[in-house]
């Protein structure tokens, strides 16, 4: 234990800060999961989520200040719809899959923001680029391997996966946009955005789909604890973004699938297969060979 702590206090102050959002966020999909299981709709789950991030981001905004709607609306609205979308997904996604794979396959969300960015920010294509899109693409066809039977299971499995992949590329395209904000807008109005639709979305589809449940002691627990857990894993990222070159920084971000797999072995006795470590390791190095080349280019 002292060797642990000797080697977290001798990293560097941005990678200790970007461990500890890692590990916000693997909690935060642990909750989802969790909860998940008690039988409470994926879209209240949603809503919730984005409730406190709501009041949250509103008193950010409020203590600095800022006009609440920003400038450019329309990219605001579109970064939200985004946001939206791929919440939904991923949230889908980790409570109908292991932990460990819902994790890896949003790690595909570096090959569609390259791609995004090629198409629609005229980004220039790098060696790395190609490399990243090249080994994720391999790293998908070997983690979904498994399901290409046409069987019932099988089947089902494939409306997980293509949850995971879509919550990715939204992810991604959120990104992009985010990318065209952050010349004209302050992060806060850019943030605030994702829960002002997030929320009247997915409650006003949970009340015409009638699916609301008032939840039990421990479901509004683990609800709050997603919510907590959640600014833990922002929190944590902007200060770790704020304290080093944002490429070298991230590259420790994928610590969480680590989190993932220990998390799903401990608390849902997840054992990740080897076609889903094979897999795995290929989509992780193409999203790090991807990030190191933007480290050393910035």
């Amino acid at each position: 234990m002292n060797q642990l702590s000797a080697l977290f206090n001798h990293l560097p102050r941005s990678a200790r800060f970007m461990l500890l959002s890692s590990l916000g966020f693997a909690l935060m999909s642990a909750c989802v999961k969790a909860v998940g299981t008690t039988g409470l709709p994926i879209l209240e789950i949603v809503a919730a989520r984005a409730l406190i991030s709501l009041i949250i981001s509103y008193l950010d905004i409020r203590r600095k200040h800022l006009p609440l709607l920003g400038n450019n609306r329309r990219f605001l609205a579109l970064r939200g719809v985004f946001g939206t979308v791929g919440l939904i997904a991923v949230f889908y996604s980790v409570t109908t899959l292991p932990i460990a794979q819902a994790t890896l396959l949003q790690y595909t969300h570096p090959t569609f923001t390259a791609i995004l960015a090629l198409i629609f920010l005229k980004e220039r294509v790098h060696l790395s680029t190609v490399l990243c899109i090249a080994l994720s693409f391999l790293g998908l066809v070997v983690v979904t391997a498994p399901n290409w039977t046409p069987t019932l299971t099988a089947q089902m499995s494939w409306l997980s996966l293509s949850a995971a992949l879509t919550g990715a590329f939204a992810s991604a395209c959120a990104y992009v946009v985010v990318r065209k904000l952050s010349q004209t807008e302050d992060a806060s109005v850019i943030i605030l955005y994702f829960p002002m639709i997030a929320f009247p979305v997915s409650a006003f589809l949970l009340l015409i789909r009638d699916e609301f449940v008032v939840p039990t002691l421990y479901q509004f627990g683990m609800l709050l604890l997603i919510g907590v857990f959640v600014q833990i894993g922002q929190w944590a990222l902007t200060h770790a973004m704020a304290s080093d070159n944002a490429g070298k920084v991230s590259a420790y971000g994928y610590i969480q699938v680590l989190f993932a797999v220990l998390l799903g072995l401990v608390f849902f006795a997840e054992s990740p297969t080897l076609w889903t470590l094979s897999g795995g390791l290929l989509i992780l190095a193409g999203a790090f060979i991807n990030t190191r080349a933007r480290a050393s280019a910035s």
